[in-house]
């Protein structure tokens, strides 16, 4: 059939045209950065920036600090269960915790100003089991500086802070590993 604006165009050209537009924006779309790849900062822990002190209460009532962790890489992940982002990252944090096992990588959840119960029904909804630890006050993020959520701070197995990583991040990914694996003790 036709083309009434260009006759001597036929409809089979035309979808050529139009598929051929189509790769030209699929080509450029994937120059872009991937969502992914730009949903995250990561920033060194400053080294003149003391240690911030981490005493938390879990959901069951028992008592984390930092320095009983050492020996472990741990990750302080900020998270609160209306940001969309934190819930989308926390099943690839607890796979993360899988995988590494509690002897080698401790990951706290750290909840931002919501009450246990909140807190219950989402871990009962999502079948999370990582160590959830309450910030009510919100003392903790703040001490840590964690103002943006999801915030996960990775510390190496010596205690020492090493990188703060705001935004969301697929824990499970190349570049988690590569984030992590320097955590571990040697």
């Amino acid at each position: 059939m036709p083309n009434r604006e260009h006759p001597e165009i036929s409809a089979t050209g035309l979808r050529r045209q139009a598929l051929k537009r189509l790769a030209v924006w699929a080509g450029a779309a994937s120059l872009l950065p991937t969502a992914q790849a730009a949903s995250f900062d990561l920033t060194r822990w400053p080294p003149s920036l003391a240690v911030p002190p981490l005493q938390a209460m879990d959901l069951q009532g028992k008592t984390w600090k930092l320095a009983d962790l050492r020996g472990r890489a741990v990750l302080l992940n900020f998270w609160a269960s209306w940001c969309e982002p934190c819930r989308a990252e926390m099943p690839t944090l607890q796979q993360l915790a899988e995988i590494y096992g509690p002897e080698k990588l401790v990951v706290l959840a750290i909840n931002f100003k919501e009450g246990p119960r909140r807190i219950n029904q989402y871990v009962q909804a999502t079948g999370m089991s990582l160590p959830v630890l309450l910030d009510q006050s919100g003392d903790i993020a703040k001490q840590w500086g964690a103002n943006v959520f999801p915030t996960t701070i990775l510390i190496d197995a010596e205690g020492r802070p090493r990188q703060r990583v705001r935004g969301e991040v697929d824990w499970t990914g190349r570049e988690a590993a590569a984030l992590v694996e320097p955590l571990l003790r040697r």
